[in-house]
């Protein structure tokens, strides 16, 4: 059985870029090379057929329905590549992927078409709030005789535990601004606010790795301009993005919704002290009693300041929030990628046979 992997329908970024090589600057081409390398000889489905090094694309036209299980990462559209894959009386394999929260669509007519689609086919999500706010689209949008049929499954999608990380702090503090994008539900304001504050107590370096599309937003143009800060493109490797996170002290994190949190939960395997808002989301990511969440910008300034000026007490009081073990050794355990791997693949055999 084909594996093809749809994504990048509801953006105008490009799948492939000028260098030839497939991008991997949003949070969805990042999941689809996760979910094509847990299938060799998987193919992506995009507008244009063409072949890049790490993959071959190809459009619906060219995908055999009957033997191809199509996994849809742009989920508004599944009944959409339903009735193409259907023209010739085949009945097309198709499963969601809900990697992202439903409600970052907002409008009633994305929540419609969502409620068909899990409705038709099974889903699977990147974590249970997501799995949650599918259920509860589900509930809301799709008539019973319909809602009834919804098959809904995940896992949290976790990290890459078996890489080897040396955290070892610099006589400069690096404080990371742990997303890749702007966008308002990372409120960059919020983070500026009180790394700014802190920037004004002790010496630190704020670090921005951005994603291309968001280098020249105004967010970032007024992080750039700080002295203390330093806005780049993202790193070209994996081994220069884990060196520079062993390297991080620690971060701020200001969403305000979070499907899972990939880039804090690396930041902190890598070594650095997370500093997150006290909302549901980030404490499903740390052990009970972890003691930098805050509830107001004048908190987390006060956790930020004691993380760079005193990060061996910082250190500490995570290790103590696993029992004295090493907090580090408690991520590796509770956020393993293989977790989510083994679970997808098994849905995928039980729902498609693949």
């Amino acid at each position: 059985m084909q594996v093809a992997v749809k994504y990048g329908a509801l953006t105008t970024a490009p799948m492939i870029g000028a260098d030839g090589h497939a991008t991997t600057e949003s949070g969805q081409a990042t999941m689809a090379r996760r979910v094509l390398e847990l299938y060799p000889g998987s193919v992506v489905v995009g507008r244009e057929s063409q072949r890049v090094p790490e993959f071959d694309v190809v459009t619906l036209d060219q995908i055999d329905p009957e033997n191809t299980v199509v996994i849809n990462m742009d989920v508004l559209d599944s009944v959409g590549v339903f009735q193409r894959l259907h023209r010739g009386g085949a009945e097309p394999k198709i499963m969601n992927f809900q990697w992202i929260n439903p409600s970052a669509y907002h409008h009633p007519v994305n929540y419609a078409a969502m409620g068909l689609a899990y409705s038709f086919f099974p889903t699977f999500c990147s974590g249970e709030r997501v799995a949650a706010e599918v259920r509860e689209v589900v509930s809301r949008w799709a008539i019973p005789s319909l809602s009834n049929r919804a098959v809904i499954a995940y896992s949290e999608l976790g990290i890459d535990a078996s890489r080897p990380v040396n955290h070892s702090d610099l006589s400069e503090p690096i404080v990371l601004y742990p997303a890749i994008t702007m966008e308002e539900r990372k409120q960059p304001g919020e983070f500026y606010k009180i790394v700014a504050a802190v920037a004004k107590r002790v010496p630190i370096r704020v670090v921005a790795r951005l994603a291309p599309s968001h280098l020249t937003s105004s967010a970032a143009m007024k992080l750039a301009t700080e002295r203390w800060s330093t806005v780049s493109p993202l790193r070209a490797s994996a081994d220069d993005y884990w060196t520079e996170l062993s390297r991080t002290t620690a971060f701020v994190a200001t969403a305000t919704e979070e499907a899972y949190g990939l880039e804090y939960v690396e930041a902190m395997r890598a070594g650095a002290i997370g500093i997150l808002p006290n909302r549901p989301w980030a404490l499903r990511l740390v052990p009970e009693g972890y003691p930098y969440l805050y509830g107001s910008n004048a908190e987390a300034e006060a956790m930020l300041y004691e993380a760079v000026t005193n990060p061996q007490l910082a250190s500490d009081k995570v290790d103590e929030a696993v029992g004295g073990g090493h907090f580090t050794s408690w991520i590796r355990e509770h956020h393993d990628k293989a977790t989510f791997d083994q679970a997808l693949k098994s849905k995928i055999n039980e729902w498609f046979g693949a």
